[in-house]
């Protein structure tokens, strides 16, 4: 087991559960306390959920979850879907107000920002910690105590033109960095207009990047302590930039042009989620997939990507705790996992749920699953956004206007100890 505070809880009926000692349960973040009363009761879930959700998944919770109540027939789960654009202060105001509800979906980079104002339940012991991706587990934790479970994941790979790859007799997998530049060299030679369309700076480029960092050896953070001004983060920044300098790499791509200008071969390779898989099926039509080739993303020193997606917390001011960590620990088991992927397409942050059904089958898929071993979550810290902010406008400055990556890894540095970490 990993070494994050939790409690110590009860067996649940039915299921097979992995008991550890008690750690001790977190009054706010960091600070131990007692575990009396933190037990999970044993047995079925009873009484009514209160559940919060988001996008698909708030508008296809509801249903699903109806299997739940067929194996707790006195327990009732009721969602509530938001919309994302108006979740982050709907859940803010609701812990502001004492009006929350029992569950809600959080954002992976909210976590440090909502567990920071004591609201957020610790982890009990009801579901294995082990069984879910590292990089996943992580964005639960703050100052290494976890106050959620990992719900599903994303994370980054390379989407490459494998017919023009083919033309340029290049690598459509490049393994390491300079793999990656002679493939984006030769898919320009062979025609396309850019080799590679890495985000320049704009809101959430932070995403694309930070992969580079982690490859490079960078650990940006680590025990309070920023360390952006660092060898390994001005490698991967100078690196970054070589892109957009050498003109393999656009400075500017009008929204929207992205995947048509991907279907007609003018860009080469990009990066990105698993959602465009979808979007580039709809844009290219029907075996447009079949010309294209994911690959994870390159090795620098070390093997890296970015993981995203969204998390479950329990309130501490939930009605119905028991029945919520009881839901929550069934949405973390294996079969549910692969159950909500057929129902709604979001990628398991339970390992096992892998080895399932269209998981274990589908190649494209499995480069994703590959990638998640090695994938990294930002810091989950409350300032965390505001920090993220920072590193895309100078990165914006690197990739568009060529300041050196010196100078822009120590104005994030600055900026970064300025803000401070909010704990």
């Amino acid at each position: 087991m990993r070494t994050t505070t939790r409690v110590t809880v009860a067996a649940l009926a039915a299921v097979t559960l992995v008991t550890t000692a008690a750690c001790g349960r977190s009054d706010s973040p960091g600070t131990a306390a007692p575990s009396e009363g933190t037990a999970v009761s044993e047995g079925p879930a009873t009484g009514e959920v209160t559940v919060w959700a988001m996008g698909t998944e708030g508008e296809k919770l509801g249903e699903f979850a109806k299997a739940f109540s067929e194996e707790n027939p006195d327990a009732t789960i009721k969602v509530t879907a938001i919309p994302w654009d108006a979740a982050h202060d709907k859940i803010a105001n609701a812990i502001a107000g004492n009006q929350v509800p029992d569950v809600s979906m959080i954002g992976t980079t909210w976590m440090g920002e909502f567990a920071a104002t004591g609201a957020l339940d610790v982890t009990p012991d009801v579901v294995d910690d082990d069984a879910f991706f590292d990089g996943a587990w992580d964005s639960t934790e703050v100052d290494d105590v976890s106050y959620g479970v990992p719900w599903y994941v994303e994370t980054r790979v390379l989407y490459l033109d494998t017919d023009l790859a083919e033309k340029a007799g290049v690598s459509p997998t490049p393994a390491t960095w300079d793999d990656l530049k002679a493939t984006a060299k030769g898919l320009k030679d062979a025609g396309a207009a850019w080799g590679i369309n890495l985000q320049p700076g704009q809101t959430g480029a932070w995403q694309t990047f930070l992969p580079f960092a982690w490859e490079a050896g960078a650990e940006i953070y680590d025990d309070g302590t920023f360390s952006f001004d660092t060898p390994e983060f001005v490698e991967a920044l100078t690196y970054y930039q070589s892109f957009f300098t050498e003109k393999l790499a656009p400075t500017q791509l009008p929204e929207g042009t992205l995947e048509p200008d991907f279907v007609d071969g003018k860009i080469g390779s990009f990066v990105s989620g698993p959602w465009h898989i979808g979007i580039l099926e709809e844009t290219g039509g029907e075996g447009f997939m079949d010309g294209v080739t994911l690959a994870p993303m390159p090795e620098g020193k070390e093997k890296a990507s970015f993981i995203g997606g969204s998390n479950l917390a329990v309130f501490k001011d939930a009605k119905n705790r028991d029945a919520a960590w009881k839901f929550v620990q069934w949405l973390s088991e294996p079969e549910t996992q692969a159950a909500w992927y057929q129902e709604v397409s979001d990628l398991p942050a339970v390992e096992s749920a892998w080895q399932q059904g269209d998981l274990a089958d589908d190649e494209r898929l499995k480069v994703f699953g590959d990638q998640m071993t090695t994938a990294q979550a930002p810091p989950a810290i409350p300032t965390w956004e505001q920090i993220a902010n920072v590193i895309d406008t100078e990165l914006e400055k690197v990739c568009k206007s060529g300041e050196d990556p010196a100078a822009a890894a120590k104005a994030i540095q600055q900026q970064a100890e300025t803000i401070g970490t909010g704990l």
